[in-house]
């Protein structure tokens, strides 16, 4: 399994790249960051700065959306990392959050981010595509390769990253609905002829070390995550319903939902997540002992999934890089032995 850090894009920006120096030194393997714009840093310029201090950490948005920026300028930009600091980035997108709704706008259309996802895809990988009627390449791209992931969570979105993706986010990290989740993404690519074993499948979600008896606080500091899906899960039930085939693991938690302020996203201790329950916290994150992360992981792992990627939005972002990378990374990494 390899293992990834999400970071937000706060002031200073030294501070991100100071973060994924660390969790390249602790062994994870890709640095993501938030992708949006008003509310923090422009990632893009940072990802630059983040490659040129590291050797082999893949970068890239969890996630990007086809809303926000023009696709073949996110194309260019890909194309102009990897041919400057090598094949060392990944795309994550989807219809799009607070990137689109901070400006009153609204997520893109699946449609819209199929067609981005391949016209993405094909330029940062020096191939042509075609873009409103013409035919576009970059003729300065030599030897670029990019992966578009899509993150999901309704069943048509999944479907979409069955048929499309190179990978599939799944931002939480509950196991039975990373079964359902990942069971409709690999039936959909299935059904389209696509081999499901050439998905990439991440699973992202808090991840916060400590005993047992701090557990209060770590709720406390991860709960901004339950009211973050919650925005997605609202626009589920309000497509689907209560009943449309959505596990209601996922659904239920968001009856006392009561809107979102947009300002304090992603932050700890934000004033807008209170109705998200305990339990909640407790299956879409990772709370507790060292012991007790690398259980939830294995079941994970034992679903399929490739990647698991923390999300340092909490008060004990260097102990958790730490610990994961001295007690719970190895014990899901591949051992090879000098002798047989």
């Amino acid at each position: 399994m390899d293992f990834g850090v999400v970071l937000q894009t706060n002031p200073p920006a030294w501070r991100t790249v100071d973060l994924a120096k660390k969790a390249e030194e602790h062994g994870f393997d890709y640095v993501w960051t938030f992708d949006s714009h008003l509310l923090w840093q422009e990632p893009y310029v940072i990802y630059s700065a983040i490659l040129a201090a590291t050797h082999r950490v893949v970068v890239g948005p969890m996630v990007t959306n086809p809303s926000t920026r023009d696709w073949t300028v996110t194309a260019s930009v890909f194309a102009t990392l990897n041919e400057m600091f090598g094949n060392r980035t990944v795309c994550g997108i989807g219809r799009g959050d607070s990137a689109v709704r901070v400006l009153n706008g609204k997520p893109a259309t699946l449609a819209e981010v199929r067609e981005a996802t391949h016209v993405i895809r094909e330029l940062a990988s020096c191939r042509p595509a075609e873009v409103n009627g013409a035919t576009l390449q970059f003729p300065w791209a030599r030897d670029s390769r990019l992966e578009v992931w899509q993150a999901a969570y309704g069943p048509l979105a999944l479907k979409t990253a069955g048929e499309t993706a190179d990978g599939y986010i799944l931002q939480l990290a509950d196991v039975d609905i990373a079964r359902w989740m990942i069971g409709a993404v690999r039936e959909a690519a299935e059904t389209a002829g696509r081999d499901p074993d050439a998905i990439t499948f991440c699973v992202a979600a808090p991840a916060y070390v400590g005993p047992e008896a701090d557990l209060p606080h770590m709720r406390d500091q991860c709960r901004w995550f339950g009211g973050m899906v919650g925005n997605h899960v609202a626009d589920i039930v309000a497509r689907y319903g209560t009943d449309g085939g959505v596990p209601a693991a996922l659904t239920d938690y968001i009856a006392g939902r009561q809107g979102y302020d947009y300002n304090q996203h992603g932050q700890a201790g934000n004033t807008h997540a209170d109705f998200v329950p305990d339990d909640v916290i407790d299956r879409f994150c990772l709370l507790g002992t060292p012991e007790q992360h690398v259980e939830r992981l294995v079941e994970l792992k034992e679903l399929g999934v490739d990647q698991f990627a923390v999300y340092l939005q909490h008060d004990n972002k260097e102990e958790t890089l730490r610990v994961y990378g001295e007690s719970i990374m190895p014990a899901l990494r591949e051992h090879v032995t000098a002798k047989a």
